[in-house]
């Protein structure tokens, strides 16, 4: 295990995800150093300032915000939340596309002035952003992953939480695959406390059956869209996500987390970046743990594996 490192933090994008993971960092401690990168320069500035004039009712830290991308230079972490707007129309293909173009003008010029940094992509769609990021940059693929479904892990559990009246932390489930419609939930290796959670319905109530897990799921891929139906962007509980992610590198928690990495023979998958459990620390992301999977659940993992394959291969990678 790693010493801890230093807490500077680079958030790449100052739009509503990369403001809202720079506030949870000061306002947790997290980082003593955040700086802001945005070609908005009135924006990033803006954003920076209103930060700043809080910093008396937060842990000691500096915040800085600049239109300059020497302002990341010497980063310990660099966090990418900058992508290509979707313009009216424009598929979810040539959003991607459009994104990745963007990555290979700016992936580049960060590595320049972060060379040593851990990468940490939330842009989406971040599995697909993530592999073209690891190409350009040439990075391992322990020092650049996504944020993959750290989240989706976190509204499951929530969701299990509600239905169950156990405490969120007590709730041990994951999402893994895309982030997006095809991910999966690993069912037959939850538990709730120490039950696994396919026998909770014989044991406990209210009932876990199959009905109710299939609703779940369901509410767990399409809260997103509900989210962003109703106010535009989801923002606050990805940010937290991605700092939980930030905390396991910066403190070398050794944490495991569903975040997105680059796969070697996973259950028959290689090449392609994709969410698993993985043990995140001072190196960035170690070893992708393999729980018990059913043969439903390695099946759909593989599906998720080829839908991203599949768009990349439409982008021509």
């Amino acid at each position: 295990m790693r010493e801890t490192r230093t807490s500077t933090v680079a958030i790449v994008g100052a739009g509503a995800v990369g403001s809202t993971l720079a506030y949870a960092l000061l306002m947790g401690g997290t980082a003593h150093r955040v700086v802001l990168y945005d070609i908005n320069r009135a924006k990033v500035e803006a954003e920076a300032l209103d930060l700043a004039h809080g910093i008396q009712f937060m842990p000691p830290a500096q915040v800085v915000g600049s239109d300059d991308i020497e302002v990341c230079r010497g980063a310990d972490i660099v966090v990418i939340t900058a992508g290509a707007k979707q313009r009216p129309g424009q598929s979810r293909l040539d959003l991607a596309a459009s994104t990745v173009g963007l990555m290979r003008e700016l992936v580049p010029r960060l590595t320049e002035v972060a060379p040593d940094a851990v990468y940490l992509m939330v842009t989406n769609p971040v599995d697909v952003v993530t592999q073209a990021a690891l190409t350009i940059s040439g990075l391992p693929r322990n020092r650049l992953f996504g944020s993959g479904t750290v989240l989706d892990t976190s509204r499951l559990r929530y969701r299990i939480a509600q239905e169950t009246g156990i405490a969120v932390p007590n709730i041990h489930a994951y999402v893994v695959g895309e982030h997006g419609d095809s991910e999966i939930v690993l069912w037959s290796s939850a538990t709730i406390g120490a039950v696994p959670l396919l026998d909770w319905s014989t044991v406990h109530r209210p009932v876990l059956d199959e009905d109710a897990r299939t609703a779940i799921a369901r509410e767990v891929v399409e809260s997103a869209y509900r989210i962003i139906e109703g106010k535009g962007a989801t923002n606050y509980a990805v940010g937290l996500a991605a700092v939980r992610i930030i905390e396991a590198v910066l403190r070398s928690e050794n944490r495991v987390l569903s975040v997105s990495t680059l796969l070697t023979d996973y259950v028959g998958i290689s090449d392609v970046c994709l969410s698993v459990p993985t043990v995140v620390g001072g190196d960035g992301a170690g070893e992708q743990l393999l729980p018990p999977l059913t043969t439903a659940e390695r099946a759909g993992l593989r599906a998720s594996a080829e839908r991203i394959r599949s768009t990349l291969r439409e982008l021509g990678m």
